[in-house]
């Protein structure tokens, strides 16, 4: 099924500022559906599927397939729904959030278009809900397809964990789709390169990684795998405006989130601003494939990796942001 260009349209203006709890929201998704469509959308909470999530397309992931409903299944009601919902729970910001998620369905929808990618496309996003919506108990929020992950853990109504959380695009150039310019994760490349930009050359040899990366060390199937001995230059050998610069970096990140919980979440990054990691590899123009960046702190993990052109020419990014307390929601299982 292709969603219409209609539906396209109607859902990338949706409201992006709502007071509704997204367990309400939730619940009144989850109203609009089948009892077939309800068996797929509700799944267990369990470890299987929390890390079941990945940046590829779902024809490629062969039987180990994101599990939850194909929202190619979803009439206009339900879509709709389902919009309000990630509204809700994602951030407000232009080119963040839910923003950001409506313009990488279009880069979806865009590569599905150009011809020689038909496994490609919005129809082609799943979502779940890992255990039972509720103002008491755990459940996660679970949304993704190709090169986006999103994986909001609720417990007693309150946001637990925001993370891992998924980003990528192809095309990265800006393009047009339905009428609307898109330009996905290029406000995050931008606030990436202003720390290394203000670097002088000491700061840029203390910062160089000694390895190349061609990819994300923490991407799917990657958990728990934080390196055990950080690398690059710390907050505290940084002036005050690269201090800031590298906060900014940090919150491109973050604000993927609704806007209250990126406050909270982004402070905390914050007072442990001195002991976080900056190191690159690479250009420092973070535009060529193996372009490689990284934040490394007592609690968050982001990075920013280059990749060659699949479908296009052009490289492109992935990026990921974990943090190493409360990925998943930081409960053991």
């Amino acid at each position: 099924m292709r969603i219409s260009t209609a539906r396209v349209a109607h859902t990338y203006n949706c409201p992006t500022t709502l007071n509704g709890k997204v367990v309400e929201l939730a619940k009144s998704f989850a109203a609009t559906l089948s009892y077939d469509q309800l068996r797929d959308l509700n799944q267990d909470y369990s470890l299987k599927n929390v890390v079941n999530w990945s940046n590829y397309p779902q024809a490629t992931m062969g039987h180990r397939g994101r599990s939850g409903l194909r929202i190619g299944r979803l009439s206009e009601e339900q879509w709709t729904s389902l919009n309000v919902l990630l509204a809700a729970a994602t951030g407000s910001g232009k080119n963040k959030g839910y923003d950001e998620i409506q313009q990488i369905l279009n880069a979806d929808d865009y590569l599905r278009d150009y011809g020689v990618a038909r496994d490609y496309g919005r129809e082609n996003f799943y979502v779940a809900f890992l255990g039972t919506p509720s103002d008491s108990g755990t459940w996660e929020l679970q949304f993704g397809g190709h090169h986006l992950a999103v994986a909001n853990t609720y417990t007693g109504g309150n946001l637990v964990g925001a993370t891992p959380s998924f980003r990528g695009t192809e095309p990265f150039s800006t393009f047009e789709y339905n009428g609307i310019s898109n330009q996905p994760q290029q406000q995050a490349q931008r606030t990436f390169v202003a720390p290394l930009a203000s670097f002088d050359n000491d700061q840029l040899s203390l910062s160089r990684l000694r390895d190349k990366y061609r990819d994300l060390l923490l991407g799917p199937g990657k958990d728990w795998a934080f390196p055990t001995t950080a690398e690059g230059i710390r907050g505290f050998e940084l002036r005050e405006d690269q201090r800031a610069l590298l906060l900014a970096a940090i919150e491109t990140y973050v604000s993927s989130i609704d806007d209250e919980n990126a406050a909270r979440i982004l402070a905390g990054y914050e007072d442990e601003l001195d002991f976080t990691y900056v190191a690159y590899s690479g250009s420092t123009s973070l535009s060529k494939p193996k372009d490689y960046i990284r934040i490394d702190g007592p609690s968050v993990w982001i990075e920013f990796s280059m990749h060659s052109g699949i479908i296009l020419s052009d490289p492109h990014p992935h990026a990921v942001w974990r943090d190493k307390n409360t990925d998943y929601g930081g409960n053991a299982f």
